[in-house]
């Protein structure tokens, strides 16, 4: 059997660490070939595969990153392009794919299965906002990256009696910033899922002034001020419809300034959060799913996404994990607020 991995969307830590998985159970358990796409989706459509063999992944357990690159390829937004990757699987002689990725990613898995080609999912996305798996891999770090920032930046806002807002990634879902919110003890959290009062920010913040302590406020990409609009860092749309987020971590700290008088900066970690090396959680839990992956594909077993449930590793229909997002419950953002302040 010859099997082929690609790797889409934005890239995370732990990504190398499936790759790996995937070749190392597929070669010396089952005697497969294993050929990476390059560049997501568009590996498929064009053509572009390389070989890779047990030495290739011998070292890259530990990098971030994907040695296989990545994009926002969308092969239903490109003419022919489902028939170009039908073509191309057949002329390397293909059996099956692998795609690891997130929504996006495996959203196309889902429509290429129900179009006759078989294809395993393995979630991944720094958001931890894929349904039907309770972790993705890469959240972990993220969080581990934003939390460190958070810590640093805590005492250089003590030093200089400054209000710091830490901007950090999640256009839908909030929970980079609110693990990393939580751990880094922030004074204000704000997610997409809940529109939020710069009224009750400020008050919020005069409150930790007041105690001669400088306010720390993480706020998610996507956030929404009440009656807001989203900030854009461009109006352009990818070619799965998304437009690039940004900029509200700023506004929100020139609004700080305003409204208290205080010295206010914005700090916008960005991909920062997505490269590095993996934890260990992560390394773990992506080699897991790469090991159930190749157990799926052995068995025939197409149109199925490997999740993490409990601490088990099962697998659920590719159009279960893509129906919804998985968002921040309006309980578990509740817990948090009793430290606001």
């Amino acid at each position: 059997m010859r099997v082929g991995l690609l790797t889409g969307g934005g890239d995370c830590p732990g990504l190398n660490a499936v790759i790996r998985a995937v070749v190392r159970k597929g070669i010396e358990a089952h005697g497969w070939e294993t050929v990476g796409f390059r560049n997501g989706w568009q590996g498929p459509i064009e053509g572009l595969l390389k070989p890779i063999g047990l030495d290739d992944v011998e070292d890259i357990l530990t990098r971030g990153g994907t040695i296989l690159g990545s994009s926002r390829t969308n092969p239903y937004k490109i003419d022919g392009g489902v028939d170009r990757i039908k073509q191309n699987l057949a002329e390397h002689g293909v059996d099956a794919l692998i795609a690891i990725g997130g929504e996006d990613t495996l959203g196309v898995a889902k429509r290429l299965t129900d179009d006759g080609i078989g294809v395993v999912g393995v979630p991944k996305t720094i958001d931890n906002d894929l349904g039907a798996t309770d972790y993705t891999f890469g959240f972990d770090t993220a969080v581990h990256i934003a939390t460190e920032a958070i810590d640093r930046l805590r005492t250089t806002a003590e030093s200089h009696h400054r209000a710091l807002v830490v901007e950090v990634m999640g256009r839908h879902a909030g929970w980079i910033a609110l693990h990393s919110g939580l751990a880094g003890g922030a004074n204000v959290i704000l997610v997409p899922e809940r529109q939020f009062s710069v009224e009750q920010v400020v008050e919020w913040v005069k409150r930790r002034f007041e105690r001669e302590y400088a306010p720390i406020i993480v706020v998610a990409e996507g956030a929404l001020p009440e009656g807001g609009e989203e900030k854009l860092l461009t109006g352009e749309k990818d070619s799965f419809g998304h437009v690039r987020l940004g900029g509200i971590g700023t506004w929100l700290a020139e609004e700080i300034a305003a409204r208290t008088g205080k010295e206010s900066r914005a700090v916008v970690l960005g991909h920062t959060q997505r490269g590095g090396t993996p934890t260990a959680y992560d390394r773990v839990l992506a080699t897991r799913f790469g090991l159930h992956a190749v157990d799926a594909v052995q068995a025939g077993d197409f149109g199925v996404m490997v999740a993490l449930r409990g601490t088990d590793i099962v697998r659920v229909k590719l159009a279960e994990a893509t129906a919804e997002l998985k968002t921040v419950p309006l309980e578990r953002y509740q817990e948090a607020e009793v430290f606001f302040g």
